[in-house]
């Protein structure tokens, strides 16, 4: 086969262009987390479903108190106590005062709050002596403030933050609809590898691939699938793609995307569906495989573990994104000051791993050894190099990928 070399953006525009998001499901409230909410929300109540205190103090009559100083006291008969999730079904007169906690209802007739602080004595039980005045509606929360019934809580597309959860509970939301997160096949080849409980004999290095990209995947938001690294032979690579492809969303493998004579991820993809495209004009990584196995969408990575990172980072993550219904699927970018000078190959763009400090100020981490994941645990960003560039000096203006930072935060 013929292998034309994409450009990455046409590369990643091809590969997301086949993928689509999945399809809602219902999950309980606590879930929830983390998820992208595949309805409109409204509440079926006012929240808060009535005025309450936001203060431990005294509910009142404001225009009694206008008076009220250190020097001219003003004194309130207390009628009562209502506490959190009690209800006092009297009216508040001109003159008298109702000792509250914070939430409980406030009583009809009052329109103002004092906190405990500015009372003199405020553990006698029958009377208020009060030091300072308190303007009409202080200290109260509104019936309604939050939201009105009716009203629209959350907006299908949303993503559910800790805060999200907080409102759903309280209008009322054990079941949320949400779009479902993908599963995600994880398939290492190659007959080198070995469980990483073992200690590496000559020849054998252990399965880093395995693990790191399992962890990408989490941290993506997805569920990870590991499987049994495999040996180089088309018939097992077609049987573990086979597998996966009927047990998981999304598939993805290490290695064997190269033309060796023990690569048959490229030919596995052409025998079982359809291949999209095997090289991009990128280092580290150019070897990129994608294409459909029964209908799942399939990543094969090259098998070194910077590249295998990389490619995931730049391809996979915003796959699975927008598989689980985020519209943000890309990472902020910001320009940067290089600090040193850059020599590269034309014709490729590169993806070297660097950090930017608050002056905006970058340079490369490490050793950028397509091997070595030293330099992307230093890393907070990628410095992007273009494809005609071939001496980059410092002080070179550069737009760097911020590793560090979510999708659609604008920087």
């Amino acid at each position: 086969m013929t292998h034309t070399s994409l450009s990455f953006a046409a590369a990643l525009e091809r590969w997301l262009s086949h993928i689509d998001r999945l399809a809602p499901e219902t999950v309980s409230l606590d879930e929830s987390l983390g998820c992208i909410l595949a309805a409109d929300l409204s509440s079926d109540v006012d929240v808060s479903p009535f005025d309450n205190s936001a203060m431990d103090g005294f509910a009142l009559h404001a225009e009694d108190i206008e008076t009220a100083s250190p020097v001219t006291p003003v004194d309130l008969k207390v009628v009562t106590c209502i506490a959190a999730g009690d209800y006092w079904e009297g009216n508040l007169q001109s003159g008298q005062a109702a000792r509250i906690m914070t939430g409980a209802p406030v009583p009809a007739g009052a329109n103002t709050v004092v906190k405990v602080e500015d009372t003199v004595d405020a553990n006698n039980e029958q009377v208020a002596r009060f030091i300072a005045s308190s303007p009409r509606g202080l200290n109260i929360r509104l019936k309604g403030e939050e939201v009105k019934m009716g009203e629209r809580v959350l907006t299908s597309g949303e993503y559910i933050t800790p805060a999200a959860v907080g409102l759903l509970a309280a209008t009322g939301y054990a079941q949320v609809p949400v779009y479902q997160k993908p599963t995600v096949a994880i398939i290492s080849t190659g007959e080198e590898l070995i469980p990483v409980s073992d200690t590496p004999t000559q020849g054998k290095i252990r399965n880093t691939n395995s693990h790191s990209l399992a962890a990408q995947v989490r941290a993506a938001g997805a569920s990870a699938r590991q499987y049994a690294s495999i040996p180089d032979t088309l018939e097992d690579t077609i049987a573990a793609f086979k597998q996966a492809a009927a047990e998981c969303d999304l598939i993805i493998s290490s290695g064997g995307v190269s033309v060796g004579d023990f690569d048959f991820v490229e030919e596995a993809v052409q025998l079982l569906g359809d291949l999209h495209f095997s090289t991009v004009n990128m280092r580290p990584g150019k070897p990129q495989t994608t294409g459909m196995i029964g209908g799942v969408p399939f990543f094969g990575l090259p098998g070194n573990p910077a590249s295998a990172y990389l490619g995931f980072e730049l391809f996979v993550r915003p796959a699975i994104l927008k598989m689980a219904g985020h519209t943000q699927l890309k990472r902020p970018v910001q320009t940067a000051t290089l600090s040193h000078d850059i020599k590269k190959r034309p014709g490729l763009r590169y993806f070297m791993r660097g950090k930017v400090d608050s002056t905006s100020t970058v340079w490369a981490t490490g050793n950028q050894s397509s091997a070595l994941l030293g330099s992307l645990h230093e890393a907070n960003c990628l410095l992007v190099l273009p494809e005609k560039d071939t001496h980059l000096k410092a002080g070179t203006t550069i737009k760097c990928v911020r590793l560090d930072i979510a999708e659609g935060v604008k920087l």
